[in-house]
């Protein structure tokens, strides 16, 4: 498997931790404390400060999936993946630092910290359009 398609891979099974994870905390709240399973609030603020973090963190990554999924399965559709592998499990890596601060933390540093890790993802987003476009051009 190559390093674009193990990140993709990565980022969606992430994506189902987090999820699954939401999952966990909604359940127990439900089996646990007689909560109705239909009133949970969208973004987990209504469960605990974690599971809204948790819930945000998940949506963070949905939010980013169309760029940086996008880009891994267009270089995977088009034989690119070239331009991708170099950097594909930073990009990984970073998607999974990113939610781990935010689940450890909501404080100012934190989102500081966040967004750092989000930069280094969306500093590869543009390598990578520019050296797909560029061999667009070249080619």
């Amino acid at each position: 498997m190559s390093p674009t398609a193990l990140a993709l891979t990565g980022y969606v099974t992430w994506m189902l931790i987090l999820i699954a994870g939401i999952e966990v905390l909604r359940t127990r709240a439900v089996l646990k404390f007689g909560r109705q399973p239909n009133t949970f609030a969208p973004d987990g603020s209504d469960v605990s400060p974690f599971a809204n973090r948790l819930c945000r963190a998940h949506a963070n990554c949905y939010e980013s999936f169309p760029i940086i999924g996008g880009l891994l399965l267009f270089a995977l559709a088009t034989d690119r993946v070239s331009v991708t592998d170099s950097l594909a499990l930073w990009v990984l890596a970073a998607r999974i630092a990113q939610s781990l601060v935010h689940l450890a933390s909501g404080s100012a540093t934190a989102a500081q910290i966040r967004f750092a890790f989000f930069l280094v993802q969306l500093v590869v987003a543009v390598i990578w359009l520019a050296r797909l476009f560029a061999l667009r051009v070249a080619g």
